[in-house]
């Protein structure tokens, strides 16, 4: 099929990813055909294969660039335990909250992920978890922090950190950095010696 008047791949091939998260966000990946990710950006449905090789390639490549940008984005400050905790925290709100599509397909479209690429995506968001269970386990052992499961705190402070993308809206009553301070406040307390 031959390529659309006018278009060029450099800026089709984002447009293609922009509209399936667009279109998995607000209805769902299962609900979302091809045919519409093509309508949406203004190209015949053939022409997506030059882009991505099916709809499930699209889900994995949306959720494995997102844990690998995030990966990139946050390494532990040289600092103690609870200044690396703190940074985590609010890099954690800031990066999120720029991506709200994003976290719902990363969270809600993992049960239809194949199973090869729902290994890569778990070994991911495993490698993420670890960071912050490190952070953890080294403010036990200074003393700082006090909590009865490493595991079981850091699966904790990611679902409550992760879910602010859920209710925080701009121009809300709280701006982005009351957010921060509050949830930081909130998580210094909780794993508080």
């Amino acid at each position: 099929m031959a390529r659309k008047q006018g278009s060029h791949g450099e800026i089709t091939g984002p447009k293609v990813r922009e509209a399936a998260l667009r279109l998995f966000a607000r209805h769902g990946f299962a609900a979302v055909s091809m045919r519409q990710i093509a309508a949406e950006v203004g190209v015949q449905a053939g022409a997506l294969y030059l882009y991505t090789a099916d709809k499930q390639t699209l889900l994995f490549e949306l959720m494995r660039d997102h844990l690998e940008e995030l990966l990139a984005d946050w390494r532990a400050p040289e600092a103690g335990p609870e200044a690396q905790l703190q940074d985590f925290v609010r890099h954690h709100i800031r990066f999120h909250l720029d991506r709200p599509d994003l976290v719902f397909i990363a969270y809600m479209e993992l049960r239809n992920l194949e199973p090869a690429n729902f290994a890569v995506i778990e070994g991911l968001r495993r490698d993420y978890e670890n960071r912050l269970e490190a952070v953890l386990k080294a403010g036990q052992a200074a003393g700082v922090f006090a909590v009865p499961d490493t595991k079981l705190a850091t699966m904790a402070l990611i679902a409550m950190l992760t879910g602010v993308t859920t209710w925080y809206r701009e121009g809300g009553r709280l701006d982005r950095a009351a957010v921060e301070e509050a949830y930081w406040d909130m998580v210094r307390k909780a794993v508080a010696a």
